[in-house]
C-alpha cells in the first residue's frame, strides 16, 4: 500500500485561526481573545471575523450615552448662538374634537 504524504501544516502567526480551527478548538479561541487580544478568523484564505474580548468591544464601541456630543458643543466657539427653530406662524392647524 502506498502511503501519501500529508503536507506538512503552515504555522500561521499568532491570533490566526482557519475556520475549522477555530470551530474545533473554540474555547481556546475565546480563552486567546480574552488574554492576548484579536484573533482573526479566515474563510477561503480570506479574513473574515475577528473575536475580541467584551470588554475590548464595549470599550470600541463606547457609551451611546450622548456624553460626547454634548461635550463637543460645549467645547464649540460658536456655542453662543441661539438655535431655535423656525415656526411659520401660517401653518394650518385642524380643529379636533375630543
Amino acid at each position: 500500500m502506498t502511503r501519501i504524504a500529508t503536507p506538512p501544516k503552515t504555522s500561521r502567526p499568532p491570533g490566526r485561526w482557519l475556520l475549522q480551527d477555530a470551530k474545533a478548538r473554540f474555547s481556546e479561541l475565546v480563552r486567546r481573545a480574552r488574554n492576548e487580544g484579536p484573533q482573526h478568523v479566515t474563510v477561503h484564505g480570506r479574513e473574515e471575523v475577528v473575536v475580541v474580548a467584551a470588554d475590548e468591544f464595549r470599550r470600541l464601541a463606547g457609551e451611546r450615552t450622548g456624553a460626547a456630543l454634548i461635550a463637543a458643543m460645549q467645547a464649540s466657539p460658536c456655542r453662543e448662538i441661539d438655535i431655535e427653530p423656525s415656526r411659520d406662524e401660517r401653518s394650518p392647524v385642524r380643529d379636533i374634537e375630543l
